[in-house]
């Protein structure tokens, strides 16, 4: 614990402006309905708050390593936290849910820059080798989660506008923190070898990685019906929605630093996989059944949540034992299918319930997850890889990282 709280000042600042980039991911959850209800706008087009930031962040993941690998890390980071500042304030000024969707899109874009360079800096940075640095990082993506939801609840309560404005006050911070205490010649920003634009592409084509790829698609699937279409059926304000997805958010995040380590050091990667997965498609299942009860859905809510953490670390570990290639090439490619699950679930999930019933959207997330599950039953001799040790905590941390930004 002392090497993890004796820290650089430049580390405590990119670790400050993690927290605020991972609380991204939920923060817009519990105000999806006041603005579908202020802008006067349908529940689909609302979800495309979450599409058009899953897509772009998605897009962008296949040429972060890329461009990061020409910039360096500190110019990265500060280029990704003026996107999200930017884009954050756009959105809280807008007066139709077009322009939002659009300014949302921007912020994924920001995000995935700055997400994709923040371990590389810490760890380079970090006082009390890279353990410390991993867990001080995973720590920062736990918080975020957690906290997002919370934050928009709170200030979303006042007016859906709030966690927007929120937002871009608290990356300038982080911005001018690492302008300030993060130093250019520190080796986590020194320059690496360029990456080649098409080196994610092609390792989609390994069988193992294209594999896992399928199962991510899928599961992303499942993962965002949960997160995003479950504020309608549930029907409550924002501090309501604000303090279930934080125990979601807490779920997950302690699932994901403590449980998933835990398992697979008794079981294969695969057979977690397999277990988690299954769990998953029956608590959707169960959020079906009892989506006329308040206390029942929230308590699958919270309880997908502990098995997405154990899903969302066990997977991204996989994917980087699965091939031989570069950790950061593998995690850009996994990761950039991974989100085009995600960006398709939210609209699809209120298209369903529209046309079939509100149960609907539940039950097809069931079943994307029970195919992730038969996706990784079906490949297991191609999986066999995976189930070996991953080679370093620092290559662990940035599968994690990779994966969690999801």
């Amino acid at each position: 614990m002392r090497d993890i709280l004796k820290q650089p000042k430049s580390v405590w600042a990119v670790a400050f402006a993690a927290v605020i980039a991972f609380m991204g991911i939920g923060l817009v959850d519990p105000i999806l309905p006041s603005i579908a209800e202020d802008l006067q706008a349908t529940p689909t087009e609302t979800e495309m708050l979450f599409t058009s930031y899953l897509a772009v962040t998605g897009l962008a993941m296949f040429f972060t390593s890329w461009l990061s690998s020409r910039l360096g890390a500190k110019r990265t980071l500060m280029f990704g936290l003026v996107l999200i500042v930017a884009f954050a304030l756009f959105a809280a000024l807008s007066n139709d849910v077009e322009a939002v969707i659009g300014f949302r899109a921007g912020w994924g874009l920001g995000n995935a820059l700055f997400i994709s360079t923040a371990l590389a800096t810490i760890v380079g940075a970090a006082a009390g080798g890279s353990s410390a640095a991993i867990i001080l990082y995973e720590a920062a993506l736990g918080l975020g989660i957690a906290i997002g939801p919370l934050l928009g609840g709170l200030l979303g309560h006042i007016s859906w506008r709030g966690p927007f404005f929120g937002t871009a006050v608290l990356m300038a911070l982080g911005f001018i923190a690492i302008v300030t205490l993060l130093k250019t010649d520190s080796s986590a920003n020194a320059r690496v070898d360029p990456i080649p634009l098409s080196a994610p592409f092609r390792a989609l084509g390994r069988p193992a990685l294209g594999l896992l790829a399928i199962a991510a698609l899928f599961y992303n699937m499942a993962f965002f019906v949960l997160l995003a279409y479950s504020p309608f059926p549930l029907g409550l304000p924002a501090m309501g929605l604000g303090f279930t997805f934080f125990g979601w958010g807490v779920g997950l995040a302690i699932t994901s630093v403590f449980l998933a380590p835990f398992l697979t050091a008794r079981l294969h990667r695969t057979t977690v996989l397999r277990i988690a997965l299954a769990l998953l498609a029956l608590t959707l299942v169960a959020a079906g059944i009892f989506i006329d009860s308040i206390p029942g859905l929230i308590g699958c809510i919270v309880f997908g949540g502990l098995v997405l953490g154990v899903l969302n670390t066990v997977l991204t570990e996989s994917v980087m034992e699965a091939t031989d290639l570069p950790r950061s090439v593998a995690s850009s490619a996994y990761s950039g299918v991974r989100f085009v699950g995600g960006a398709i679930a939210p609209t699809a999930a209120t298209m369903l319930a529209d046309g079939f019933g509100a149960p609907v959207p539940y039950y097809v997330a069931a079943g994307a997850a029970f195919i992730s599950f038969l996706v990784v039953l079906g490949g297991h001799r191609v999986l066999r890889r995976v189930n070996t040790s991953i080679e370093s905590e620092l290559e662990e941390a940035t599968a994690i990282a990779a994966g969690d930004a999801s």
